[in-house]
């Protein structure tokens, strides 16, 4: 990552839990709930990031959007053996031409942000 760029992260929702994911709301076009969902990070290294950063999600081997940071918990309230990433809403379907296998945890963005494109699929499989 180069100085000055933001702290972007990459997560991967596993494929069993893709229906469940997307059923805990605050989806693409969808405005802010209320609710903050939780994704947890197992260990105790969390990502450098703010508030606004873009937690960027993969599933089904391609990119299929992101959602703004709005909070981090080295140990979350909902879970206190893991540290876990907040969102409520305001996310953006995109895809790149890649794609990207699942990993466990967390990465920095490694792509350009110029390289993303809308993605109106983004739910299918």
């Amino acid at each position: 990552m180069r100085e000055g760029d933001v702290s972007d992260v990459v997560v991967t929702v596993p494929k069993g839990m893709w229906e469940d994911w997307i059923d805990e709301g605050d989806l693409p076009g969808e405005g802010p709930s209320g609710y903050r969902s939780h994704f947890w990070l197992w260990g105790s290294r969390l990502p450098t990031m703010r508030p606004g950063d873009r937690v960027y999600i993969v599933a089904h081997g391609r990119l299929r959007g992101f959602a703004p940071l709005v909070g981090m918990e080295r140990h979350c309230e909902l879970r206190p053996t893991m540290g876990c990433l907040m969102r409520d809403g305001d996310a953006v379907a995109l895809t790149i031409a890649d794609p990207i296998r699942g990993f466990q945890g967390w990465r920095y963005r490694w792509w350009e942000r110029e390289t993303e494109m809308p993605f109106p699929d983004w739910m299918t499989p």
